[in-house]
């Protein structure tokens, strides 16, 4: 079985125990504050962007053990993982500065 046929076969078990997990609880919602969060998605990225560094490293060093496709894969998924990121950094500065130009 070939690489793509593995990630594509990962990515449909993610979805399908994605789609039978529980919904948060209210008090579970309610008890990781909006700072943790954040912190944990900048980490997910930050993740996502070194291991793609990680992996082009390797393949830039002919390790037999990287392949193009995974360099690949790992490098698009720190990319869209940080333009999403950006996105919501422009949300959230876009709402403060509608906050702070509400009159009191």
């Amino acid at each position: 079985m070939s690489n793509i046929d593995l990630m594509v076969n990962q990515l449909r078990a993610v979805a399908a125990q994605a789609a039978s997990a529980p919904a948060l609880k209210t008090e579970d919602a309610s008890a990781r504050d909006f700072a943790s969060l954040l912190k944990s998605a900048i980490e997910e990225v930050n993740g996502a962007q070194m291991d793609a560094k990680q992996m082009s490293r390797a393949f830039a060093s002919e390790d037999p053990e990287a392949n193009l496709q995974d360099v690949v894969l790992s490098l698009q998924k720190a990319s869209l993982s940080f333009q999403t990121m950006v996105q919501v950094r422009n949300k959230l500065v876009t709402a403060y500065q509608e906050v702070m130009n509400m009159p009191v």
